[in-house]
């Protein structure tokens, strides 16, 4: 059984790098500054960044360790969360992305 949870922790993780990766290309295409760095081929772990306005700065990182956001202005740590919740932060960043680049209709 915790083969199996270890081997379905693995695969969420290389998911969840690739998704990153992916929006990453996406903020770029929008006009963002954004990154995504991985370590190695296996896509175990990423650092993910992207510039959202002057001085608002976007990091979330991934590995089997754990899974971070943290959001800064400033230079200033203005928000820090992890896990599911980091996720979350994660996804309305990506609706923001999908609002964006839909055009208007009148």
């Amino acid at each position: 059984m915790f083969y199996r949870l270890a081997e379905q922790h693995r695969q969420f993780i290389r998911d969840l790098v690739l998704n990153l990766q992916a929006l990453a290309i996406a903020l770029e295409n929008q006009g963002y500054m954004a990154s995504c760095y991985t370590c190695g081929g296996e896509l175990n772990s990423a650092s993910f960044m992207v510039s959202l306005a002057d001085n608002h700065l976007i990091r979330f990182l991934v590995s089997d360790y754990g899974i971070t956001w943290t959001e800064m202005r400033d230079d200033r740590e203005l928000m820090k969360l992890e896990g599911a919740e980091a996720i979350n932060q994660l996804q309305e960043l990506a609706n923001l992305l999908k609002k964006a680049s839909v055009p208007a209709t009148v």
